[in-house]
């Protein structure tokens, strides 16, 4: 089993358009509903999972992509930001640990609770 705790909390900066490349990741029925600049790269929500790419190194060249499957989800919580705070959170439960997504204020909150509770309710 891995350490999830390196690997707990990502950030999502603005939505972004879904980048070309995601079709070579996507499986048959499998549809990407919006995407999200991170850090150092991009996320994508699809109607099945969250794709996350992580470039490593300096250079960026290597790049490991984690996903998360809808199904593995048992509960998530949403928090929207308030005057003071800077993002709003969405933490999910899953069967691997407990995930937490930060959200700058350029980010949806609403949109993005309706797509999860879309998948998994």
């Amino acid at each position: 089993m891995a350490d999830l705790t390196a690997i707990t909390a990502w950030t999502f900066t603005e939505e972004v358009p879904v980048p070309d490349d995601i079709a070579e990741l996507l499986i048959e029925g499998e549809v990407a509903e919006v995407a999200y600049k991170t850090i150092r790269d991009v996320a994508v929500v699809t109607n099945k999972r969250f794709i996350i790419a992580d470039k490593q190194g300096l250079s960026g060249k290597k790049v490991e992509i984690y996903t998360i499957p809808f199904s593995s989800i048992i509960m998530y919580s949403s928090e929207n930001a308030g005057k003071i705070d800077l993002n709003a959170e969405i933490e999910l439960w899953t069967k691997a640990g407990k995930l937490k997504l930060n959200l700058n204020k350029k980010v949806d909150i609403r949109k993005l609770d309706k797509i999860i509770a879309n998948a998994i309710l």
